[in-house]
């Protein structure tokens, strides 16, 4: 089967600016989506249109094709206890990255310096700005169920599980 609208993929990724590598879900769980319901990255969902289980490829992206250009000024004062992700460190610093829930969804967002109440934060992207070089691996590829469509988003393994 290939990929098209309304398919559920399952894929493995490894992330790359330049020759440093970012990310990689190879130690995990492959991650999974629904193709066409604007839930990827437009440029890597256009590379990943067509292709089949088992097809690797690699498509470096601009960042307007991933997440966006780097804006100046976008530095927000956000309460500490609005952060999200902390993990299994005890303080906020600065360098760090956070989940923020906002009334137009979840944000990753920078902490670039931290008070007693406050975090001034980065609400870029933290990949904002920067040309990035996706190296897949194709796993699955499957009808979305009738409940996935209607939510618009694949449940269960590597989906969100909603």
């Amino acid at each position: 089967m290939q990929i098209a609208k309304d398919t559920v993929v399952e894929f493995h990724y490894t992330l790359n600016e330049g020759e440093q590598l970012i990310e990689s879900s190879k130690d995990g769980d492959a991650l999974a989506y629904l193709h066409g319901s604007e839930g990827m990255l437009p440029g890597l969902e256009s590379a990943l249109e067509g292709k089949s289980a088992g097809d690797n490829f690699s498509i470096t992206l601009e960042p307007k094709d991933a997440y966006g250009e780097y804006q100046e000024g976008m530095v927000q004062r956000i309460p500490i206890k609005h952060l999200q992700g902390l993990g299994n460190s005890k303080v906020w610093k600065p360098g760090m990255t956070a989940i923020v829930e906002s009334n137009q969804g979840r944000h990753q967002v920078k902490v670039i310096k931290v008070g007693r109440f406050n975090a001034d934060c980065d609400l870029n992207h933290p990949f904002a700005g920067k040309t990035l070089t996706f190296d897949v691996e194709v796993i699955s590829v499957r009808a979305a169920t009738n409940e996935e469509l209607a939510h618009g988003h694949v449940h269960g393994s590597g989906g969100c599980g909603h």
